[in-house]
């Protein structure tokens, strides 16, 4: 239950930085700062303007300093959550900021709860639901695309498009609410095109909405990136490359991997959640036969499918065609959605020539990669 009329205190930095930041927000904030901070000059602390930074002293009931902080000072209604704040810049230790927590609640302030002064802001008007949203995905971010979709989120970027589909909706309900009741008169509120320019508005921003979800969800996750191909390719030396680490076991011995192995990796500002499946091919181990079942499984799901082809099976005086041919097989049997994103790679291509790799990437459409897993040729480009 939230007690708006209370004044919150919490820490709003994580442990182990060298600088902690320990707010409070509520009517008696400041009040509750001037029984604690003792500044380095000759004012009043409740005298002060907003937006102001002050240094000074934390003190204990008994005037004993507990640490040297900056003060920031922040007037309601601007701030956070739209009420009188303090924020307190003090040393990183755990102990300091117990102490000038364990103060500020002996000196009126109560221990705010997980996602309280983010509430106050939402309840004052400060954010709507989906900044509020945003507030906790930017916390979360942990590369450049998650940063930008949560921090157009937190400016409003969502919000502003649902108002948009609001006024729309609002503005066609009117319309037909006109329509209907004076239907017998001969008065025309919206003739065909001017409905079919709302709706068609609708249509837009109602398209965007899906897009941004299945982008943001996408980032937020990680795009599913399923790794797959016949065994012994060298699907999970491909891992074990892009993740820099022996994460994967690695094996002459096909079948190797039988369960999925799953990583996350960030490529350009992008975070990937690879999945490492079982070998595809028909098999008589019930062991082996799960794994590919879980493979396919993992197939369903992703968004983009590395198809991993190990060019050693093949040789050079060989017709490139024969071997693309037997690749295409494979990717219809794969039975891909149409917005699932296939990249073809030839893997060992060191094994084979390199006219008979590019002849072989020529028979190829769409993504073709030519690498070699082991030795980290051509891995850039992947």
């Amino acid at each position: 239950m939230i007690h708006s009329s209370d004044t919150i205190v919490a820490c709003a930095t994580p442990t182990g930085g060298a600088i902690a930041v320990v707010r409070m927000s509520g009517h008696d904030a400041i009040s509750i700062a001037e029984r604690m901070f003792r500044p380095r000059g000759r004012y009043v602390l409740s005298e002060a303007e907003g937006y102001t930074a002050h240094y000074g002293e934390v003190i204990d009931s008994e005037g004993v300093v507990i640490d040297d902080v900056v003060l920031t000072l922040f007037r309601a209604p601007r701030s956070y959550t739209g009420e009188d704040s303090i924020e307190i810049s003090c040393h990183g230790s755990a102990y300091i900021v117990g102490q000038i927590i364990r103060r500020a609640i002996d000196c009126g302030a109560r221990a705010a709860t997980a996602g309280e002064f983010t509430t106050r802001a939402f309840l004052a008007g400060k954010i709507d639901l989906a900044q509020a949203e945003g507030v906790a995905d930017m916390i979360a971010s942990t590369d450049r695309a998650t940063h930008r979709v949560a921090l157009n989120q937190m400016r409003g970027g969502f919000s502003t498009e649902l108002r948009g589909l609001r006024d729309e909706l609002l503005r066609l309900s009117a319309l037909l609410e006109l329509e209907l009741d004076f239907a017998e008169e001969e008065v025309e509120f919206a003739d065909r095109t001017t409905l079919q320019h709302i709706m068609t508005a609708i249509d837009s921003h109602l398209a965007r909405l899906v897009d941004s979800f299945s982008l943001g969800n996408a980032l937020k996750e990680g795009i599913a990136t399923a790794i797959v191909g016949a065994p012994n390719a060298g699907k999970s030396t491909l891992l074990n490359r892009l993740l820099n680490e022996e994460r994967a076991m690695v094996s002459e011995i096909a079948g190797t991997t039988r369960d999925s192995i799953e990583e996350s990796i960030v490529i350009a500002g992008r975070r990937f959640r690879v999945i490492d499946t079982a070998g595809i091919r028909s098999t008589d181990d019930r062991l082996e036969q799960m794994g590919i079942d879980r493979t396919f499984s993992s197939l369903r799901r992703a968004t983009v499918v590395l198809l991993v082809c190990d060019c050693s099976t093949w040789h050079d005086h060989e017709d490139a065609r024969d071997a693309a041919e037997a690749i295409k097989h494979t990717i219809t049997d794969l039975q891909l959605a149409e917005e699932q994103t296939l990249i073809t790679i030839l893997n060992k291509c060191d094994c084979v020539s390199a006219g008979f790799v590019a002849a072989l990437r020529g028979e190829l459409s769409g993504e073709v990669l030519a690498i070699s897993a082991r030795t980290g040729e051509g891995i850039d480009e992947v």
